[in-house]
Protein backbone atom coordinates (compact mmCIF):
# COMPACT_ATOMS: atom_id res chain seq x y z
CA UNK A 1 0.00 0.00 0.00
CA UNK A 2 1.34 3.60 -1.04
CA UNK A 3 1.09 6.09 1.32
CA UNK A 4 3.90 8.54 0.63
CA UNK A 5 4.49 10.42 -2.76
CA UNK A 6 7.16 13.39 -1.60
CA UNK A 7 9.83 12.24 1.23
CA UNK A 8 12.32 14.50 3.06
CA UNK A 9 15.30 13.20 4.49
CA UNK A 10 16.35 15.96 6.97
CA UNK A 11 19.71 16.85 8.57
CA UNK A 12 21.88 18.84 10.29
CA UNK A 13 25.03 17.31 8.80
CA UNK A 14 26.49 14.03 8.22
CA UNK A 15 27.23 11.87 10.65
CA UNK A 16 28.13 8.11 11.67
CA UNK A 17 24.52 6.91 11.52
CA UNK A 18 22.55 6.38 8.80
CA UNK A 19 19.93 4.12 9.53
CA UNK A 20 17.08 7.49 9.07
CA UNK A 21 18.40 7.54 5.45
CA UNK A 22 18.72 3.83 4.85
CA UNK A 23 15.02 3.78 5.75
CA UNK A 24 14.22 6.55 3.69
CA UNK A 25 15.79 5.37 0.83
CA UNK A 26 13.76 1.88 0.89
CA UNK A 27 10.02 4.03 2.26
CA UNK A 28 11.17 6.08 -1.34
CA UNK A 29 11.84 2.80 -3.01
CA UNK A 30 8.72 1.08 -2.10
CA UNK A 31 6.58 3.88 -2.25
CA UNK A 32 8.12 5.01 -5.74
CA UNK A 33 8.15 8.25 -4.10
CA UNK A 34 10.11 11.79 -4.25
CA UNK A 35 13.24 11.59 -2.24
CA UNK A 36 14.99 14.98 -1.29
CA UNK A 37 17.84 14.87 1.19
CA UNK A 38 18.39 18.37 3.02
CA UNK A 39 20.79 19.64 5.27
CA UNK A 40 20.05 22.45 7.54
CA UNK A 41 22.70 24.34 9.47
CA UNK A 42 23.16 27.26 10.93
CA UNK A 43 24.96 29.54 8.86
CA UNK A 44 28.78 30.73 9.84
CA UNK A 45 29.46 33.92 11.42
CA UNK A 46 30.13 36.28 9.32
CA UNK A 47 34.10 36.20 10.48
CA UNK A 48 33.97 32.92 8.60
CA UNK A 49 32.26 33.99 5.23
CA UNK A 50 35.41 32.84 3.38
CA UNK A 51 34.72 29.27 4.60
CA UNK A 52 30.86 29.49 4.15
CA UNK A 53 31.02 27.86 0.58
CA UNK A 54 34.23 25.15 1.32
CA UNK A 55 31.83 24.26 3.71
CA UNK A 56 28.56 24.15 2.17
CA UNK A 57 30.30 21.87 -0.20
CA UNK A 58 31.99 19.32 2.58
CA UNK A 59 28.35 19.03 4.11
CA UNK A 60 26.94 17.93 -0.02
CA UNK A 61 30.27 15.37 0.13
CA UNK A 62 29.80 14.09 3.36
CA UNK A 63 26.37 13.43 2.78
CA UNK A 64 26.72 11.99 -1.03
CA UNK A 65 28.86 9.49 0.63
CA UNK A 66 26.41 8.61 2.73
CA UNK A 67 24.07 8.19 0.19
CA UNK A 68 26.18 6.03 -1.79
CA UNK A 69 27.09 3.87 1.34
CA UNK A 70 23.33 3.50 2.24
CA UNK A 71 22.73 2.14 -1.24
CA UNK A 72 25.55 -0.82 -0.64
CA UNK A 73 24.41 -1.63 2.71
CA UNK A 74 21.13 -2.11 0.94
CA UNK A 75 21.55 -3.67 -1.86
CA UNK A 76 20.03 -0.45 -3.75
CA UNK A 77 20.72 -0.40 -7.67
CA UNK A 78 21.94 3.85 -8.44
CA UNK A 79 18.71 4.05 -11.00
CA UNK A 80 16.40 2.15 -8.36
CA UNK A 81 15.32 5.64 -7.10
CA UNK A 82 16.54 9.46 -7.60
CA UNK A 83 17.58 11.28 -4.77
CA UNK A 84 17.67 15.72 -5.23
CA UNK A 85 19.92 16.52 -2.93
CA UNK A 86 19.75 20.54 -1.11
CA UNK A 87 21.79 22.30 1.35
CA UNK A 88 20.56 25.17 3.21
CA UNK A 89 21.91 27.56 5.84
CA UNK A 90 19.74 30.13 7.64
CA UNK A 91 19.66 32.37 10.51
CA UNK A 92 17.06 30.43 12.61
CA UNK A 93 16.94 26.85 14.13
CA UNK A 94 17.84 24.32 11.31
CA UNK A 95 13.96 22.47 12.37
CA UNK A 96 12.38 25.56 11.11
CA UNK A 97 14.11 25.49 7.55
CA UNK A 98 13.51 21.85 7.75
CA UNK A 99 9.30 22.59 8.38
CA UNK A 100 9.37 25.50 5.80
CA UNK A 101 10.89 23.29 3.50
CA UNK A 102 8.08 20.91 4.42
CA UNK A 103 5.22 23.88 3.64
CA UNK A 104 6.53 25.14 0.26
CA UNK A 105 7.03 21.63 -1.28
CA UNK A 106 4.23 19.63 -0.26
CA UNK A 107 6.25 16.71 1.50
CA UNK A 108 4.56 13.94 3.03
CA UNK A 109 6.57 12.63 5.49
CA UNK A 110 9.81 13.45 6.95
CA UNK A 111 12.57 10.94 8.54
CA UNK A 112 15.60 12.50 10.42
CA UNK A 113 18.15 10.80 12.84
CA UNK A 114 17.38 11.24 16.40
CA UNK A 115 19.44 13.09 17.98
CA UNK A 116 21.94 11.89 20.30
CA UNK A 117 23.43 8.67 21.28
CA UNK A 118 21.31 5.37 20.30
CA UNK A 119 20.82 4.59 23.86
CA UNK A 120 19.02 7.96 24.87
CA UNK A 121 15.39 7.91 26.11
CA UNK A 122 13.09 10.65 24.10
CA UNK A 123 14.10 13.72 21.69
CA UNK A 124 15.51 16.38 21.84
CA UNK A 125 15.33 20.06 20.98
CA UNK A 126 15.31 19.66 17.28
CA UNK A 127 13.12 16.47 16.68
CA UNK A 128 10.84 17.89 19.68
CA UNK A 129 10.40 20.88 17.54
CA UNK A 130 9.70 19.09 14.44
CA UNK A 131 6.92 16.70 16.63
CA UNK A 132 5.04 19.34 17.86
CA UNK A 133 5.01 21.68 14.70
CA UNK A 134 5.83 19.85 11.56
CA UNK A 135 2.51 19.06 9.59
CA UNK A 136 3.17 15.68 8.16
CA UNK A 137 4.18 12.77 9.41
CA UNK A 138 7.39 12.88 11.20
CA UNK A 139 10.01 9.59 11.47
CA UNK A 140 12.97 9.86 14.35
CA UNK A 141 14.73 6.79 13.32
CA UNK A 142 17.33 4.83 15.03
CA UNK A 143 19.62 2.47 14.96
CA UNK A 144 18.17 -1.26 14.79
CA UNK A 145 20.34 -4.51 15.43
CA UNK A 146 18.33 -6.77 13.25
CA UNK A 147 17.58 -7.10 9.98
CA UNK A 148 14.93 -5.65 8.40
CA UNK A 149 12.86 -8.96 8.10
CA UNK A 150 13.19 -9.16 11.80
CA UNK A 151 12.23 -5.27 12.84
CA UNK A 152 9.70 -5.36 15.18
CA UNK A 153 6.79 -2.59 14.15
CA UNK A 154 4.34 -1.36 17.19
CA UNK A 155 1.08 1.34 16.87
CA UNK A 156 -0.37 2.78 19.99
CA UNK A 157 -3.61 3.19 19.58
CA UNK A 158 -6.37 5.12 21.84
CA UNK A 159 -10.11 3.91 20.00
CA UNK A 160 -12.37 6.27 22.47
CA UNK A 161 -11.99 9.04 20.13
CA UNK A 162 -13.70 12.86 21.05
CA UNK A 163 -14.60 13.76 18.14
CA UNK A 164 -14.51 12.41 14.18
CA UNK A 165 -10.78 13.99 13.89
CA UNK A 166 -9.54 11.80 16.27
CA UNK A 167 -11.13 8.62 15.20
CA UNK A 168 -9.76 9.25 11.65
CA UNK A 169 -6.31 9.68 12.80
CA UNK A 170 -6.51 6.40 14.91
CA UNK A 171 -7.35 4.53 11.45
CA UNK A 172 -4.69 6.42 9.64
CA UNK A 173 -2.26 5.01 12.80
CA UNK A 174 -3.67 1.55 11.98
CA UNK A 175 -3.06 1.52 8.05
CA UNK A 176 0.04 3.21 8.25
CA UNK A 177 1.54 0.49 10.74
CA UNK A 178 0.32 -1.78 8.58
CA UNK A 179 1.86 -0.95 5.58
CA UNK A 180 5.12 -0.41 7.83
CA UNK A 181 4.93 -3.78 9.31
CA UNK A 182 4.49 -5.73 6.07
CA UNK A 183 8.29 -4.43 5.12
CA UNK A 184 9.45 -5.02 8.20
CA UNK A 185 8.77 -8.87 10.34
CA UNK A 186 4.90 -8.92 8.75
CA UNK A 187 3.87 -8.26 12.52
CA UNK A 188 2.02 -5.50 14.24
CA UNK A 189 1.60 -4.84 17.55
CA UNK A 190 -1.66 -3.30 18.87
CA UNK A 191 -1.11 -1.16 22.22
CA UNK A 192 -4.01 0.38 23.72
CA UNK A 193 -4.49 1.44 27.13
CA UNK A 194 -7.68 1.15 29.24
CA UNK A 195 -8.73 2.31 33.14
CA UNK A 196 -11.09 3.37 35.26
CA UNK A 197 -10.21 6.65 36.79
CA UNK A 198 -12.75 6.81 39.57
CA UNK A 199 -11.84 3.69 40.70
CA UNK A 200 -9.57 4.86 43.67
CA UNK A 201 -12.35 7.09 44.71
CA UNK A 202 -15.22 4.84 44.63
CA UNK A 203 -13.26 2.58 47.31
CA UNK A 204 -12.24 5.64 49.34
CA UNK A 205 -15.49 7.35 49.92
CA UNK A 206 -16.34 5.68 52.51
CA UNK A 207 -19.78 7.57 52.63
CA UNK A 208 -20.83 6.29 49.34
CA UNK A 209 -20.82 3.12 51.20
CA UNK A 210 -20.45 1.01 47.90
CA UNK A 211 -20.34 -2.93 47.92
CA UNK A 212 -16.85 -4.26 46.27
CA UNK A 213 -19.06 -6.14 43.55
CA UNK A 214 -20.26 -2.60 42.93
CA UNK A 215 -16.73 -0.89 42.23
CA UNK A 216 -15.47 -3.91 40.43
CA UNK A 217 -18.55 -4.26 37.95
CA UNK A 218 -17.99 -0.72 37.09
CA UNK A 219 -14.16 -1.42 36.19
CA UNK A 220 -15.20 -4.62 34.39
CA UNK A 221 -17.55 -2.58 32.36
CA UNK A 222 -14.74 0.30 31.76
CA UNK A 223 -12.66 -2.60 30.42
CA UNK A 224 -14.89 -4.48 28.44
CA UNK A 225 -16.38 -1.17 26.93
CA UNK A 226 -12.80 -0.41 25.38
CA UNK A 227 -12.04 -3.42 24.51
CA UNK A 228 -15.30 -3.53 22.05
CA UNK A 229 -13.94 0.14 20.96
CA UNK A 230 -11.09 -1.16 20.09
CA UNK A 231 -12.30 -4.08 18.66
CA UNK A 232 -14.95 -2.24 16.48
CA UNK A 233 -11.50 0.28 14.92
CA UNK A 234 -9.83 -2.32 14.03
CA UNK A 235 -12.39 -3.72 11.96
CA UNK A 236 -13.32 -0.68 10.41
CA UNK A 237 -9.56 -0.03 9.38
CA UNK A 238 -9.67 -3.06 7.62
CA UNK A 239 -6.07 -3.98 8.11
CA UNK A 240 -5.16 -7.85 7.74
CA UNK A 241 -1.87 -9.59 7.97
CA UNK A 242 -0.42 -11.09 11.77
CA UNK A 243 -1.69 -8.35 14.98
CA UNK A 244 -1.67 -8.72 18.32
CA UNK A 245 -3.63 -6.87 20.68
CA UNK A 246 -2.22 -5.66 23.75
CA UNK A 247 -4.65 -4.02 26.15
CA UNK A 248 -2.84 -2.66 28.80
CA UNK A 249 -4.27 -1.50 32.19
CA UNK A 250 -2.98 2.38 33.48
CA UNK A 251 -1.68 4.73 32.20
CA UNK A 252 -0.41 5.55 28.64
CA UNK A 253 2.55 7.40 29.95
CA UNK A 254 3.63 4.73 31.86
CA UNK A 255 2.59 1.48 30.29
CA UNK A 256 3.64 1.92 26.69
CA UNK A 257 7.30 3.02 27.65
CA UNK A 258 7.25 -0.17 30.04
CA UNK A 259 5.89 -2.49 26.83
CA UNK A 260 7.89 -0.90 23.90
CA UNK A 261 11.31 -1.69 26.36
CA UNK A 262 9.96 -5.15 27.17
CA UNK A 263 8.51 -6.38 23.88
CA UNK A 264 12.23 -5.11 22.02
CA UNK A 265 9.81 -2.75 19.79
CA UNK A 266 11.97 -1.20 17.04
CA UNK A 267 9.72 1.45 15.80
CA UNK A 268 6.47 2.67 16.85
CA UNK A 269 3.37 4.69 15.68
CA UNK A 270 1.82 6.99 17.54
CA UNK A 271 -0.50 10.02 17.08
CA UNK A 272 -0.25 13.42 18.90
CA UNK A 273 -3.75 14.97 19.81
CA UNK A 274 -4.20 18.21 21.90
CA UNK A 275 -6.80 19.25 24.10
CA UNK A 276 -6.66 23.07 22.50
CA UNK A 277 -7.71 22.21 19.31
CA UNK A 278 -6.35 21.26 16.29
CA UNK A 279 -4.91 24.69 14.64
CA UNK A 280 -1.33 25.38 15.85
CA UNK A 281 -1.95 23.18 18.59
CA UNK A 282 1.14 22.03 21.07
CA UNK A 283 1.04 18.35 21.84
CA UNK A 284 -0.72 17.45 25.18
CA UNK A 285 1.32 16.26 27.90
CA UNK A 286 0.26 12.13 27.58
CA UNK A 287 2.05 11.78 24.00
CA UNK A 288 4.97 14.16 25.31
CA UNK A 289 5.37 12.18 28.57
CA UNK A 290 5.11 8.60 26.24
CA UNK A 291 7.56 10.18 23.86
CA UNK A 292 10.21 11.43 26.83
CA UNK A 293 10.39 7.53 27.60
CA UNK A 294 11.32 6.07 24.51
CA UNK A 295 14.37 4.54 23.35
CA UNK A 296 13.06 3.10 19.93
CA UNK A 297 12.57 5.05 16.75
CA UNK A 298 8.94 6.92 16.50
CA UNK A 299 6.58 7.67 13.60
CA UNK A 300 4.39 10.63 14.85
CA UNK A 301 1.24 11.47 13.09
CA UNK A 302 -0.93 14.49 13.34
CA UNK A 303 -4.57 14.76 12.73
CA UNK A 304 -6.28 16.07 10.19
CA UNK A 305 -7.17 20.00 9.93
CA UNK A 306 -3.65 20.61 11.86
CA UNK A 307 -2.00 23.86 11.04
CA UNK A 308 1.92 25.00 11.28
CA UNK A 309 2.69 27.63 13.36
CA UNK A 310 5.71 28.11 11.25
CA UNK A 311 4.70 29.57 7.76
CA UNK A 312 6.94 28.52 4.34
CA UNK A 313 8.47 32.40 4.04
Amino acid sequence: MRHFHNILYATTGPGEDFEGLKQALTIAATNQAALTILIAYPELPEAQQVYREKFREFMRQQTEAGVAAARVALDLAVDAIQVNLQVASADEPPAIVMIRHVLREGVDLVIKEAEGPAEDKGFKATDMTLLRKCPCPVWLARPIARPRGETWVAVAINPESRDRTEHDLSLRLLSLSRSLADTCSGELDIVSCWDFEFERYLRAGTRANLPETGVQGAVEYAQSSHNLVLNNLIQESGIGGVFHIHRLRGRAEERIPAFVRGRGTDILVMGSVARTGIVGFIMGNTAENVMRELSCGLVALKPAGFVSPVRAY
